[in-house]
């Protein structure tokens, strides 16, 4: 009987030497790359692959600015178009009022309540981009 008892004994602790060795050797490798080697974008793409499009080409949108109302975060901008006044609302940037601005589309978001500025607005779209026109 105590034969196996030890037999048992060193089955269990081989099997768990074998098993944690086992799960150190089955990780793979993390690749590192040395601090300002990363690509910068201007990398060629694959064959066959689209080439990028120009930031601006998704700045379809155009309209001339009524209101600004800065945030720590956003910048909220009343932009006159053809369909009448719409609220924008892009990451903090300068924009002017009576200046120009084309703008990307966005997302929709009925009675939006800003905390930072304490105001709620009817409708607002979230854009991705904001530009004032030079």
């Amino acid at each position: 009987m105590k034969k196996i008892s030890i037999l048992l004994v060193l089955l269990v602790a081989g099997t768990t030497v074998y098993v944690s060795a086992g799960a150190d050797s089955a990780k793979p490798e993390a690749k590192t790359v040395p601090h300002g080697s990363m690509s910068t974008g201007n990398a060629a793409m694959p064959p066959g692959h689209p080439e990028p499009i120009p930031s601006d080409t998704n700045l379809v949108n155009r309209g001339k600015v009524l209101e600004v109302i800065d945030s720590p975060m956003y910048t909220y901008v009343r932009v006159s178009t053809p369909k009448g006044s719409t609220w924008l609302a892009a990451y903090k940037t300068e924009i002017a009022k009576g200046a120009t601005v084309k703008y990307s589309g966005g997302i929709a978001m009925p009675n939006f309540h800003s905390k930072s500025i304490n105001r709620t607005f009817d409708m607002i779209v979230f854009v991705d981009s904001l530009e004032q026109v030079k």
